[in-house]
């Protein structure tokens, strides 16, 4: 199983950014068994859950940290999971990271999945 990330850049404070991540080496039944999450890791930080799409159709966001801007979406046909992200701040600037697990229940815990993707640079900047 692969995960390819993609999407990220620079933008000014107020833009808007979407990331997006691609699952591979799976069928398409087995795709929509997956936990579909997006982490970020800023500079001398640790991972921090940014949004989640589950296995059960359970969508959930580190409101403090994103506070309503960001809007996650998978599309199963295509086998993708996307980060729509709007407002961006400065404290957004990080690699944001896509990760899976078939039946994971506990979303916002970065230990505990499984595949992850090779991560895309977030920039806000003026």
């Amino acid at each position: 199983v692969q995960l390819q990330a993609c999407g990220g850049g620079a933008v000014q404070p107020g833009g808007s950014l979407r990331v997006s991540c691609g699952v591979s080496g799976v069928i398409f039944s087995t795709f929509g068994r997956f936990t579909l999450g997006w982490f970020r890791q800023a500079p001398g930080k640790e991972y921090e859950f940014v949004a989640a799409n589950t296995w059960n159709g359970t969508i959930a966001y580190n409101t403090r940290a994103v506070k309503g801007r960001f809007s996650i979406s998978r599309d199963n046909a295509k086998m993708t999971v996307a980060l729509q992200m709007n407002n961006l701040e400065p404290d957004d600037t990080a690699v944001y990271y896509c990760a899976g697990r078939i039946f994971y229940d506990a979303y916002f815990d970065d230990r505990g999945y499984s595949y992850w993707g090779q991560g895309t640079l977030v920039t806000v900047s003026s």
